[in-house]
């Protein structure tokens, strides 16, 4: 049975993209060569990923993230401030925040995660932190890069980001490949409102 590795997204508009470029090309010095920055072309809002899966189960997924997703108008989010995983002193991801409509976001994640628990698909165990991931930390990364990075995150004006209206939600494909990950829709469903 042939697998694949899927998740589920909102995909990015063009000036919200250029924007992350921009940033990350404010925070790319030479001198951070132990960070692994995305593609900008790249960068999705991931509301829940769910690893490899069985083809066969798409049509199921599609019609859970249909049934969450009636009924619900288009979310306004707009583009925040940098931050890292776990924290500024030892980062291992490094983010632009997400604002706007977020509690609306969080439900329709909510929803995702129960309509999805029935498939097999284990529910969330931390809540859910609306983020745009710029770049990870490599694990050799010293605790003094690592805290040289955090500084340059923590001194990188990012306040004000493009909005975005979000209009639907993507089912997507990740491919891995040696200079990173391919990633292709394999379903859209829009957010019609009633």
């Amino acid at each position: 049975m042939e697998k694949i590795r899927a998740f589920i997204a909102i995909e990015l508009p063009d000036p919200v993209k250029d924007s992350l470029s921009s940033l990350e090309d404010r925070l790319r010095p030479a001198e951070h060569p132990y960070v692994k920055w995305a593609d900008p072309q790249g960068i999705h809002l991931t509301l829940k990923f769910l690893g490899n899966i069985a083809a066969d189960k798409v049509p199921r997924i599609i019609e859970a993230i249909t049934l969450v997703s009636q009924g619900l108008s288009p979310i306004e989010l707009q583009i925040g401030g940098l931050g890292a995983f776990p924290n500024l002193q030892r980062p291992r991801v490094i983010w632009v925040a997400v604002t706007g409509e977020v509690e609306r976001l969080i439900t329709l994640q909510r929803g995702m995660d129960r309509a999805l628990a029935p498939l097999g698909f284990p529910r969330e165990g931390r809540p859910f932190t609306p983020h745009l991931t710029l770049g990870r930390l490599r694990e050799r990364a010293s605790p003094g890069e690592r805290n040289s990075i955090g500084k340059l995150v923590m001194a990188t004006e990012s306040e004000g980001g493009p909005t975005m209206e979000v209009n639907d939600i993507s089912l997507m494909r990740s491919t891995l490949t040696p200079s990173g990950a391919i990633y292709n829709r394999l379903a859209s469903i829009e957010l019609k409102g009633v």
